[in-house]
């Protein structure tokens, strides 16, 4: 059975519709001091899914804690987690000292909970496998970048693929092999959560299509830094294409007004840019585990 919460509802639909597997939604009350009152299935198979996006995450590791325990309470023995995007793996180190590393901390919290993980496109950065922040029995990494390139092939003959900064350079070179596109990767330098400095790759972009592809989109402030960029180097057009569109606050309009025509993303995270579904791999994926 797979569980998911109201507002995941369609994304959970297109996972359980590819794999066959019959859905449940977990109540809701929320009390007027802000605590929850969660109510799942009075009974459940041996093996569940729970689907979360972990998109604003602080209060849904509390719902996971409370529906995992809960879930094993009533008959689950085997839980797998599908978080299409996994919040805090980028604090992956202690740059001073007291600094909570996060990822080691959320991903212990996780790997307590549930038998297996399956996301996309973690933001990892110095570790070099999921298991490694989350060490859970079955841990595993899908990727949107594959998906990504198959829609930017259909809307361009011959793209130029560059990521805003050196930690896109996994998904850009993924990308980019699989319908052999020229890719570069910038160099940043970041100042705080919205000041960035940005050095183009030496590529000749005068008069081409290029597309600005990361894992995720939060601020825009280092899309919209590349875009400048591009634009003034002679760049025909500038589009982007990220997996998690977190788009936070007035990100969306800070990239369209650096010249950025469409941007697409996928469906990991709900925004009116979803333009491919990681729904099929995710149900296969949870097939494989489950069989």
């Amino acid at each position: 059975m797979l569980l998911h919460f109201e507002e995941d509802r369609a994304l959970a639909q297109r996972i359980a519709g590819a794999a066959g597997l019959p859905t449940a939604a977990i109540d809701r009350h929320r009390f007027p001091d802000g605590e929850l009152k969660l109510r799942l299935p009075a009974t459940l198979p041996t093996q569940v899914v729970l689907l979360r996006t972990l998109d604003n995450p602080n209060e849904k590791l509390v719902e996971l804690l409370l529906v995992a325990r809960t879930a094993r309470e009533l008959g689950a023995q085997h839980l797998t987690l599908v978080a299409p995007y996994l919040a805090y793996m980028r604090q992956d180190i202690a740059f001073q000292p007291g600094e909570v590393v996060s990822q080691r901390v959320v991903g212990r919290f996780l790997a307590d909970l549930f038998n297996a993980v399956i996301t996309v496109d973690p933001h990892l950065h110095r570790v070099a496998t999921l298991q490694e922040a989350m060490p859970v029995p079955q841990a595993v990494v899908l990727s949107g970048a594959p998906l990504l390139a198959d829609l930017i092939a259909a809307h361009h003959t011959r793209p130029l693929l560059v990521g805003p900064d050196e930690e896109s350079a996994q998904w850009i070179a993924q990308a980019a092999a699989r319908h052999h596109f020229d890719y570069g990767v910038c160099r940043k330098v970041r100042h705080g959560d919205r000041q960035v400095d940005i050095a183009l790759p030496a590529l000749d972009v005068d008069g081409r299509a290029v597309v600005l592809l990361d894992d995720v989109a939060s601020s825009g402030h280092t899309l919209a830094g590349a875009a400048r960029l591009l634009r003034a180097a002679g760049a025909a057009s500038v589009d982007v294409a990220v997996t998690h569109a977190l788009f936070a606050g007035d990100a969306l309009q800070v990239i369209q007004a650096a010249g950025v025509g469409t941007v697409w993303s996928t469906d990991c995270i709900t925004h009116s840019s979803n333009a491919v579904s990681m729904a099929p791999l995710i149900a296969q994926t949870l097939l494989t585990l489950t069989a």
